[in-house]
């Protein structure tokens, strides 16, 4: 194996040093920003490669910004992107708002960047505005009739407010409050379906834009429909409520009727039981008479005599009072 030269070697350190140093100098990226017309030191380049930062994703967004007329430098870039914000949309977004003459800031835009926001969508709905539907909102009349509205609401985006401001949820339920507000207020239905106009007059003089993050151009009711008549629904319940509460009191007193009737049954047959029990004494009675003497055979014998006499003649009247309620062609039983 023949030996290795000192040539050699030294033509792999001086290979390796290259790929190393063009690594971390990158050349064509520093050519392409000097033929831009924008000027980046080899230092910065080389200060981004050290802190992790693809020297292109900033600056071909400060190559786009150069050639806007936007006066940038490559430390705010580079702060913004270390901060966790979008540069490319940022740019975009300054470029977008310059052709519109709306008047934004780089810091505004990285603060409303940095917020979540889409800062590029929010220039665009400063320039077109935007058409927020709301679902369908039912309300009722004093009258007692639903009525159910749906309404379209046009907004464009409010830059200064952006930062900091609601959203669209909090458009659509002012709008829903604002709706069911006005139809609330009014004293039939007629007038709503009459006059849809009356609820975007009312829902627009409250200022139902203040603190959110749009600016309410117009409210437009797409559709009105009628829907269930309440009142009378609340008059059906009252009175199945009313209903049942009598029917409620009306079984508590069939109830306690019937628990009186039980107890007068009882109480008669309390008394029955006392008759019985009495006249279980009568025999007993007249035959202790009759062995103490007080009583004699003789007058036992009229007492019987009375007693079947009396029941003859009860007899006697019950046949007689039959034969009389008979017609005149009847003739009573021999």
């Amino acid at each position: 194996m023949p030996p290795i030269t000192p040539i050699i070697i030294i033509a792999a350190i001086a290979l390796i040093l290259l790929i190393i140093l063009l690594h971390y100098i990158p050349f064509g990226t520093w050519i392409r920003a000097m033929a831009s017309g924008v000027h980046v030191s080899i230092r910065s380049l080389i200060g981004m490669r050290i802190r992790h930062i693809s020297p292109t994703r900033l600056i071909d967004p400060l190559i786009k910004a150069n050639k806007a007329g936007l006066n940038l430098s490559i430390t705010q870039l580079e702060t913004h992107y270390l901060a966790g914000g979008n540069v490319d949309h940022v740019i975009n977004a300054l470029i977008a708002a310059q052709r519109a003459n709306i008047s934004m800031a780089f810091e505004k835009a990285c603060a409303i960047d940095l917020a979540g926001r889409d800062v590029f969508q929010a220039v665009q709905m400063s320039v077109t505005p935007k058409v927020i539907e709301t679902p369908v909102v039912a309300a009722i009349a004093k009258d007692g009739i639903e009525l159910r509205a749906k309404a379209r609401v046009t907004v464009r985006t409010n830059i200064e407010r952006l930062v900091g401001g609601a959203g669209e949820e909090t458009i659509i339920a002012r709008v829903g409050e604002g709706i069911v507000t006005t139809v609330g207020s009014a004293e039939t239905h007629k007038e709503v379906l009459e006059n849809p106009d009356l609820i975007s007059r009312t829902v627009l003089s409250k200022g139902l834009d203040a603190g959110t993050a749009y600016e309410i151009l117009s409210i437009d009711i797409a559709d009105v429909d009628v829907g269930r008549n309440i009142g009378a629904q609340l008059q059906m319940d009252q009175a199945e409520a009313d209903r049942r509460i009598a029917q409620a009191k009306a079984e508590e007193r069939r109830a306690m009727a019937v628990a009186h009737e039980q107890e007068m049954k009882a109480a008669v047959q309390e008394m029955r039981a006392k008759v019985v029990e009495a006249e279980a004494d009568v025999p007993r009675a007249m035959a202790e008479a009759l062995r103490s003497g007080k009583l004699g055979v003789l007058d036992y014998y009229q007492m019987k005599n009375t007693i079947a006499d009396t029941e003859m003649r009860e007899a006697i009247a019950k046949s007689g009072t039959s034969s009389t309620t008979k017609g005149p062609d009847e003739k009573p039983h021999a």
